[in-house]
């Protein structure tokens, strides 16, 4: 184990999680000092039912809330400033989001600018810029993956800089997270995947990055191990509650993990493809998890290849030689994206050529690599990464990622 000359920990969101937990949340809000949330969604949830659902556990008081249900794929600050004024306009005193990862970093970012007082949240760019407590915050996940529930960062982007901004506080940590099963069950197959397979990134990310801590990498291994057990399952097995909650637990473990340790190259490279090509985040993870791996394995091979253990079991990781252990925690994440393409009927991207929107248009173009290579330089998520990732790092890889062909470690610079 690494044990850091110096490392901070902080985990604020209290976290409930289990059967009916939804009805609980009047008597919590109480608990904050508010009774007039705001809740916060995307279309998609709202046509699941997902928000009459909430309204329905939560009555009576809170059925007559005001809904804002327009949150796009890929939010930005434009967006935000818009429920700004929604939120002043009904006068709320707090927010509840109802959705995944871009619902719930809009949600951070209004609530930055209500509880601040400003007119917009390009006022409050960059690490530092939130100084003091922010109004009451609810998280309910809609997705297993993103673990925004429990992180310091808000990821929104500027449409006209073609950027993701990165909004870093510790009281961006919202106040409460409440993990009900409830809410991901009409969550389709591909989407169940791909965010799982977004806190499994994070998780390993946590494990080997260069701010990894004794208490982060307690909440990496748990939740790598969650999801080993789980996510193939839940996908063939879709009405198992306790398997989706486990799948839940698994996303909040490794967002706590992710705040705790940051990330590397893997979501540096996935926040420059989403600002290029507006890709779901969790798609990009998923390719990206094995090439991060790889790039760093000559720094951190020891580290990688502990990941066996969760992600295969104690009786294979005794069974594998110590210095195979690394190769094979990476095969094994390679044939975990090939079962779920499989499982899925081919829906699931394993390759970045393989993304494609629901009209079947490719979203990444090989043309498009060069351009986000050099946008991943001006991402913060390069900078926690072992081993250093400039253009023409980041362009290699991107192009085995595209190709879908594991990374040549001889055209890694080291040093």
């Amino acid at each position: 184990m690494i044990l850091p000359e110096f490392y901070d920990f902080c985990s604020r969101a209290k976290i409930v999680s289990g059967e009916n937990t939804l009805e609980k949340i009047p008597a919590l809000l109480a608990g904050l000092d508010a009774g007039r949330p705001l809740i916060i969604t995307d279309p998609g949830v709202q046509n699941a039912g997902l928000v009459d659902v909430v309204k329905q556990a939560m009555a009576p008081g809170l059925e007559s809330a005001p809904v804002y249900s327009d949150v796009p794929m890929d939010s930005d600050y434009h967006v935000v400033d818009k429920i700004v004024g929604v939120y002043r306009e009904n006068q709320c005193d707090a927010i509840i989001a109802v959705g995944g990862g871009s619902v719930i970093d809009t949600a951070k970012g209004v609530n930055i600018v209500v509880s601040l007082g400003g007119k917009t949240l390009l006022d409050y760019q960059g690490a530092g810029a939130v100084r003091k407590k922010l109004n009451p915050l609810v998280i309910l996940p809609t997705t297993a993956g993103t673990g925004s529930e429990m992180t310091l960062v808000a990821v929104i982007a500027d449409p006209e800089r073609r950027e993701k901004m990165l909004f870093v506080s510790y009281f961006l940590q919202p106040d409460l997270a409440v993990l009900d099963a409830r809410l991901t069950r009409t969550l389709p197959d591909f989407i169940t995947a791909a965010t799982a397979m977004d806190a499994l990134s994070h998780a390993c990310e946590a494990w080997y990055c260069m701010e990894k801590n004794p208490l982060s990498d307690t909440l990496a291994f748990q939740a790598i191990d969650l999801i080993s057990q789980n996510l193939l399952y839940v996908i063939k097995s879709p009405e198992d509650t306790q398997a989706r909650l486990a799948l839940a637990n698994a996303s909040t473990l490794a967002g706590a993990a992710f705040s705790n340790s940051m990330v590397g190259m893997v979501h540096n490279l996935g926040h420059a493809i989403g600002a290029v090509c507006h890709v779901p985040h969790g798609n990009c993870m998923a390719v990206l998890l094995p090439y991060g791996l790889e790039y760093n394995l000559h720094r951190r091979g020891e580290i990688i290849g502990q990941l066996l253990l969760p992600l295969a079991g104690p009786e294979i990781y005794a069974a594998t030689p110590r210095h195979q252990r690394a190769e094979k925690a990476i095969a094994l994440i390679r044939q975990l994206n090939q079962d779920l393409h499989d499982a899925i009927g081919g829906r699931y991207p394993r390759f970045l050529s393989e993304i494609r929107d629901r009209d079947g248009r490719r979203l990444v173009e090989k043309n498009m690599l060069p351009e986000i290579a050099e946008k991943a330089l001006s991402d913060g998520a390069r900078v926690p990464n072992p081993e250093e990732l400039l253009a023409d790092d980041a362009q290699m890889v991107l192009e085995h990622a595209w190709e879908g062909t594991p990374l040549d470690r001889t055209k890694i610079k080291t040093g």
